[in-house]
């Protein structure tokens, strides 16, 4: 059986290691260092149905991200990840389904696993 595709996008080289050293297993992970590189591995990867992204980046913010990703892949799921709790600006991403979920940092593979696990069912 094929391994649902993960595309995580996140600017600390160690959250996206820890992610994939850990969640591999279940996923076939893509990652990527900022938005840009995260737009270059959807348009390679149509096949991409996840897509986790940290909300604070350089040169291009998560949510902007999202929104751009959005057009390339618009049938694929997007989390967002922040060290921060729930802004307006989240909760807006939320309300509008520009987003599917959110997960804060410290993240909890546990949790991210569950929740992909039950998108990848119901999908």
């Amino acid at each position: 059986m094929e391994l649902p595709k993960v595309l995580y996008v996140d600017d600390e080289i160690l959250n996206l290691r820890l992610f994939e050293i850990n969640l591999s297993k279940h996923y076939t992970i893509f990652k990527a260092l900022n938005g840009n590189e995260g737009l270059e591995v959807l348009k390679n990867n149509q096949e991409i149905k996840l897509v986790l992204s940290d909300l604070r980046m350089p040169k291009m913010m998560g949510l902007e991200f999202i929104a751009k990703a959005k057009k390339i892949t618009p049938n694929a799921l997007f989390f967002l990840l922040s060290g921060f709790d729930i802004t307006k600006e989240i909760q807006e991403a939320l309300d509008s389904k520009l987003i599917a979920g959110y997960f804060k940092k410290p993240f909890n593979l546990n949790e991210i696993h569950k929740t992909l696990t039950h998108f990848t069912k119901n999908a």
